[in-house]
């Protein structure tokens, strides 16, 4: 059997590129949402909420990257209270992860191909109590850069340990960038499947066609991983991919794990405000969700 057909007989399909607008959208019925990410304390957050009425626009999610570990109980608690008054979805990322650990692998240039993964048993446990103390403390969106551990969660999910309503949202630094590894991060619990940050449009396209979960795509990045600005392709990354989260101000930031300020949250914000015109002038049929769609990963009141 040739290899495009066996491929297609288990559900991975050779994408249809014409630009026909992708018949998937997210619960709402909408086909795109905002992303601001490198939201990583309370004032930040503050400045951010209140940027928006300045620049007039509307965000969906906000995510935190330096990790859950990195923030007090009444740091996350702050956070969540502004997210939910705001009808903002609040994604915290796991804490321990290899380049935290004492590996000196992760260190070198060979050895950051493991990425944020996890090393050894007891680092699985961390990150599971890092995990279970944030969704106490009321958030319901995680992000995850380690295959093994979305599967336990999922699980643990599965189980009752914890919140049904709890999203697991996989990472751009997880380095996939295939129909075949989202359709596994799908299978194993993911809800949200950020590719690697450079792909084409007709590849997530093909992505698209595999999956059902949002993919988050960048619109902008930090130097650290390229720098490239694609607003200009927005409105074509929403007819090829939505239900898609754009991800947008990573320029403002010099690298992953950016310590953002309140001026710099404001300057992210602008940089919404940027795609959002292109949107509006380029594809202006498209529908964008609502605050408050019940779908959302909005914080949990404790």
């Amino acid at each position: 059997m040739y290899t495009e057909d066996y491929l297609e007989n288990i559900g991975i399909k050779k994408a249809d590129n014409s630009p026909s607008m992708p018949p998937k959208r997210f619960e709402d019925g909408a086909q795109y949402r905002f992303e601001v990410p490198g939201i990583q304390k309370p004032e930040t957050l503050s400045g951010l909420i209140d940027a928006l009425d300045h620049f007039e626009v509307q965000i969906h999610r906000v995510t935190q990257t330096k990790g859950i570990m990195l923030l007090t109980d009444s740091e996350i608690l702050e956070m969540a209270d502004m997210a939910r008054e705001a009808g903002l979805e609040l994604f915290l990322s796991v804490g321990p992860r290899a380049t935290y650990d004492t590996s000196a692998s992760a260190q070198t240039k060979e050895g950051a191909r493991i990425g944020y993964r996890l090393r050894g048993y007891q680092n699985l446990v961390y990150a599971i109590e890092d995990v279970k103390r944030a969704v106490n403390l009321g958030v319901r969106g995680i992000v995850l850069y380690d295959e093994g551990l979305l599967w336990v969660l999922s699980k643990m999910r599965s189980d009752g340990e914890l919140p049904f309503n709890v999203h697991f949202k996989i990472s751009a630094h997880t380095g996939h960038g295939n129909p075949a590894s989202a359709r596994l991060m799908q299978d194993i619990g993911a809800d949200s499947f950020n590719p690697v940050r450079d792909l084409s449009v007709t590849m997530m396209h093909e992505i698209r066609q595999v999956i059902d979960i949002s993919l988050d795509i960048h619109t902008e990045n930090p130097k650290s991983s390229g720098g490239f600005i694609r607003h200009y392709e927005a409105p074509e990354i929403i007819r090829r991919a939505s239900p898609v989260y754009l991800k947008t101000g990573g320029a403002v930031a010099a690298h992953h794990g950016w310590d953002t300020t309140s001026s710099q949250a404001a300057e992210r914000v602008r940089q919404v405000r940027l795609v959002q015109d292109m949107i509006n002038r380029y594809y202006p049929e498209a529908t964008k969700s609502k605050l408050g769609s019940e779908d959302l990963a909005i914080p949990e009141k404790i």
